[in-house]
């Protein structure tokens, strides 16, 4: 794996850092109370792609946001998480299934929490969710794919925000700002204006953005690694995100 820029932040998360799988036994167990937090932070996370797997399964916003909520604060609870398995793998694998057994019978016998209600620790800003929701409306996906693509972005997104962080510390927010959009591969004529943005060589400007997208993939990896119980089955996970973005 090639190694980072030395001027960035040299803190970033290690690419074999601790997996969802091991802060979600260890809740699940008890013992650990400090996962709690980090559960929460995890569903802040996640919700999204839930969110979206709950409309697609025909749910209305206020419904899904109900749901949403409850099926999140039962892991937070621990309710669900004693019953995580790391042998099947993908974590995003495991929250489907839990969430397809919740809509399916656990919430038929609970008593639906109204938002502002007990479990309204995570804001859930849907609008433009929904919004994104209703501009899709004429695709034909089914709500699985729609939740394996959103997980997926939602894995860019954690991996852009890093990406971000480092440069920042390391004095290059300048440069991020300006150079961000040439994470997709983007060439010219994007290069010969940038340069001049920056007053940098198109050279020293091309090193520069093959650094970022290198640390770029990094740090996708990172994220990715964190979501599967191996550190084997990070390569076929990275491929079957990128598939379901509709990439090769």
């Amino acid at each position: 794996m090639a190694t980072p820029s030395p001027d960035l932040a040299t803190d970033a998360p290690r690419i074999f850092a601790t997996t969802l799988w091991g802060m979600v036994r260890s809740a699940g167990e008890g013992h650990d109370a400090s996962t709690r937090p980090a559960l929460e932070d995890l569903c802040r996370v996640y919700w999204r792609p839930i969110y979206i797997y709950v409309r697609r399964k025909g749910h209305g916003p206020e419904d899904a946001q109900d749901l949403t909520q409850q099926f999140l604060s039962q892991l937070i609870t621990g309710d669900q998480l004693r019953q995580a398995d790391p042998a099947k793998g993908r974590f995003r694998t495991f929250l489907l299934s839990r969430l397809d057994s919740f809509l399916a019978r656990e919430w038929q016998r609970a008593r639906r929490q109204k938002r502002g209600g007990q479990f309204t620790f995570i804001p859930l800003n849907t609008t433009h969710v929904d919004d994104h929701l209703a501009r899709q409306s004429a695709r034909a996906d089914d709500a699985g794919t729609s939740y394996l693509r959103e997980w997926a972005l939602t894995l860019l997104k954690q991996a852009l925000d890093a990406l971000r962080q480092e440069y920042e510390m390391a004095g290059k927010r300048e440069f991020f700002q300006a150079a961000r959009s040439l994470l997709s591969g983007q060439e010219a004529p994007a290069y010969p204006g940038l340069s001049r943005q920056l007053k940098m060589s198109e050279g020293a400007l091309r090193v520069a953005v093959h650094r970022l997208r290198r640390r770029y993939g990094e740090l996708l990896r990172v994220e990715v690694t964190r979501t599967v119980a191996s550190p084997r089955e990070v390569d076929e996970e990275m491929r079957c995100l990128m598939r379901a973005l509709g990439e090769p």
